[in-house]
Order: structure tokens, then C-alpha cells, then sequence
């Protein structure tokens, strides 16, 4: 176990790279287990998910070849149809073995999987579409969930939540069932959209994609592929709101456009401006923030949901801006009964926040934030809460600083190469 322990008030500032899209890396290693040939990927982020991930497909016989930010895979002959269950509670995207497993290697048994603590995450939109397509699902005791081929055969589905991990297992099993699938309400997030080129490159047929109906001809084979991840835009825009909170000058490198305009949008609202140039992002410094109220002087409404609407991996980071801008803004989570529960945490450093619910959050700024001892209770809990103490007075301390390692690399090096006062230190269990 680990904590960071971060003295407010340094200015971030300087040139930061992001690292390739965690969300879209995790189901791109399951997606090598569709082929016999080699699938490279590049710009892959060395974050604890992914190492979890590859742990898990080293122990079903899959051959990997490393380097810096790459990684080699190749399935042919792999031994096991049972991922670890132990390597299986530390993610969630675990779950997404069962629909690659399952449609070209005939039987996957994975146990409940793990991840972040954000409020009740379902699993029947995965286990619905998977049926569909002629997988059948049996439970034992231990409460692990059988997947077994039966006839793999192309269905019209349509999913009860636009759910992102579902949408992508559903996509990894119907690439390989004879006819066409149509999949309606699809996930069409940045990093889906990343899933379907690269399964297109190893000779899929996705059409549609981008949007949320997504028309799949299944094929009797996939072939390998060299595929680069693209950007991770949360992990950009966390560093962003770094510079933007304690007054710094930024320049992002390698992100993609279109993934920003819904961010930039949202957080308008909070008076926060950049530009871009090409594929740099460049932030101003000493930026003031001001609440830019809706029409008639209403207050304004910042609120998740699936793309391209605000995404909910940020809504922590953003109510962390929230406490350094002029006036109020009302804070709407709509996807997870949990994520806010850092909340109370924030009020204590002295942000000026009322919980209407488990949902809504009102905040009012500025207020000048104190350091404190914080807990990481999830990823994006944990990097909202480093934030705040970036821009606090005195010295603040984070306990279970691995969680945050799980969707950011290197965040207390990065951090510091640009100007932050944090280090980590090693603590007992």
C-alpha cells in the first residue's frame, strides 16, 4: 500500500503528453483472444488495470511480448477457458473475457468481477445480448458465471442501458456469428468507437460505428493486427484541471479533437478556456473562474450520461472546479448511486457544498480548500480529491494511493515533473 503526500499551492504548469485511453485498451487485450495471429498494440498505458489484464491472459496461456508502452499478444493454443478468479476481483473488465472466449474458444468461466466501489454496476445487459447470440449462461456456487458456446449465430438487439462494457462484449462475440447483427441503444463512447477500428482492421464488419446502432456481418475469422490505442481524454483533462486550479500554463499533447468539444462544452459553464492546435491542447494560465449562468440568470446544470453527453468519469474532477469558481453550479450524477460519496471529504478541506442527494450536489465558490488526511475510495474519487489538494493550503495526505494507479500512470512523477509538491511513500496494509 502507498499514499501521496502533496503540499498545496505549487503551480502545474509545462507540457504533458497523455497516455493511450484506458477505457479502450482493457476490452482491445481481451479482443486478442478472437485470433490465432499476433495483435500488437501501441501508446498502451502502464496503469494496474492493464497489468491485471495481462496477468490474467499470461495465465490462460497467451504468449505476450513487452516493451515500453506495447505490448505483443498471441492466443494460439491457449490452455485455459478459466481466467484466475483471484486476478478477476481486482477488475471489472474482466468480465469482458467471456465474449471473445466464448466465440472463438467455445466456454469461459468468470468469476464476479471486481472494480471500483461507485454504486451497484449490472451485469444482465452483458449476460441479455450474450444469450442472444446463442451463448448460454449458467451460475455455480461460488457465484462464478458459465459461458458456453452453443449454436453462435447473428440477433437484433436491443440493449436496456447504454452500457459501455456490454456494448463491447456483445461487439467481441458478434464480429465471429454467422449473418448480421444489429445491436440498437449501443455505447458509441470514444473508446468503443477505438474498439470497432481496431476489430475492422483484423477483419470485422462494423458498421455504424459512432453512433448507437451498430450493424455487425459476422466473419468466419479475425486475423492480427498492429493497432495504436488512441489518447486517453479524462487522463488529459485531469491534468488540465491541475493547471487550471493552481494557475498554470499546459500544453497537451497527442489528444484527439473530437473527443474534447463534449468537455470543453460542460466546462464552459465554469468560465475554464483552451485551445487546440491540431492535436495540442493549450491551456492559459491564471485562468478566473466564473459561473456562467443559463438563461435568466438560472443556475447551471452540470449532468452525466452516456456519450455524447458529459462523461461520468469526470464529474468528480469537475465539481473539484466547481469549488474555485465564482457563483454556483448544480452537479448532477445520474449513473452511479456512489460516485459522490467523496463528497463529505471535500466539505471538510471547506468546499462550500450542499448534497441534495446521492446525486445532486449544489457548489459554491470560491472557497479557499484546507489540507487534510484523504482516502482514495475509487479512481476517479481518488484523482479528484489529489486535485483538491493541489490547490489547498498546507499538506494533505492520500491514503490508498494504488487505487488512483489503476487508471492513472505515473501520476505523482508526472505531476512533479510539472511543478507539483507530491511524493509518494509506502505505508503498511
Amino acid at each position: 500500500m502507498s499514499e501521496f503526500v502533496i503540499r498545496g499551492g505549487r503551480t502545474v504548469q509545462g507540457v504533458h503528453r497523455s497516455p493511450g485511453n484506458k477505457n479502450a485498451a482493457l476490452p482491445m487485450l481481451a479482443a486478442c483472444l478472437l485470433t490465432d495471429e499476433v495483435v500488437t498494440l501501441r501508446n498502451l498505458p502502464a496503469i494496474r488495470d492493464v497489468e491485471s489484464m495481462l496477468r490474467i491472459l499470461d495465465g490462460l496461456g497467451v504468449h505476450i511480448a513487452r516493451k515500453a508502452h506495447q505490448v505483443s499478444l498471441c492466443s494460439k493454443g491457449i490452455r485455459k477457458r478459466v481466467p484466475d478468479p483471484a486476478l478477476c476481483r481486482q477488475v471489472r473488465t474482466s468480465l469482458l473475457f467471456a465474449g471473445p472466449l466464448c466465440a472463438r474458444h467455445g466456454k469461459a468461466v468468470i468469476a464476479r468481477p471486481g472494480g471500483d466501489s461507485i454504486g451497484r454496476r449490472r451485469f444482465d445487459t452483458h449476460l441479455d445480448g450474450l444469450r442472444q447470440l446463442g451463448i448460454r449462461i449458467g451460475r455455480n456456487a461460488a457465484g462464478s458465471c458459465t459461458f458456453t458456446r452453443g449454436t453462435l449465430a447473428a440477433a437484433d438487439i436491443l440493449l436496456d442501458e447504454a452500457s459501455v462494457t456490454a456494448t463491447e462484449n456483445i461487439i467481441m462475440a458478434a464480429v465471429l456469428a454467422p449473418g448480421t447483427s444489429t445491436i440498437f441503444n449501443a455505447a458509441c463512447e470514444p473508446h468503443v468507437q477505438d474498439l470497432c477500428r481496431m476489430l475492422n482492421a483484423m477483419g470485422a464488419t462494423i458498421s455504424g460505428v459512432g453512433t448507437n446502432r451498430l450493424i455487425i456481418q459476422g466473419v468466419k475469422k479475425l486475423h492480427g493486427v498492429n493497432h495504436r490505442i488512441a489518447s486517453d481524454s479524462v487522463e488529459a483533462a485531469s491534468f488540465i484541471a491541475a493547471a487550471i486550479l493552481t494557475g498554470g500554463a499546459l500544453t497537451v499533447e497527442g489528444v484527439e479533437p473530437h473527443d474534447f468539444a463534449v468537455i470543453e462544452r460542460h466546462w464552459a459553464k465554469l468560465g475554464v478556456q483552451w485551445h487546440l492546435e491540431g492535436s495540442r491542447l493549450l491551456v492559459p494560465a491564471n485562468q478566473t473562474l466564473a459561473v456562467q449562468n443559463d438563461f435568466g440568470a438560472a443556475i447551471p446544470k452540470i449532468e452525466d450520461g452516456p456519450w455524447p453527453n458529459f462523461p461520468s468519469d469526470l464529474l468528480g474532477v469537475t465539481l473539484v472546479l466547481a469549488t474555485q469558481a465564482q457563483g454556483t453550479t448544480l452537479l448532477f450524477e445520474k449513473m452511479f448511486e456512489s460516485r459522490m460519496y467523496f463528497v463529505d471529504r471535500m466539505i471538510e478541506m471547506g468546499a462550500r457544498i450542499i448534497q441534495c442527494d446521492p446525486h445532486r450536489v449544489v457548489v459554491s465558490g470560491p472557497a479557499q480548500l484546507q489540507a487534510t488526511r484523504l482516502h482514495s475510495p475509487d479512481i476517479r474519487a481518488g484523482i479528484s480529491l489529489l486535485l483538491a489538494a493541489l490547490c489547498a493550503q498546507g499538506e494533505s495526505r492520500i491514503g490508498n494511493a494504488d487505487m488512483i494507479d489503476r487508471g492513472y500512470e505515473a501520476v505523482d512523477r508526472k505531476l512533479r515533473h510539472l511543478g507539483a509538491d507530491i511524493r509518494r511513500i509506502q505505508t503498511r496494509a
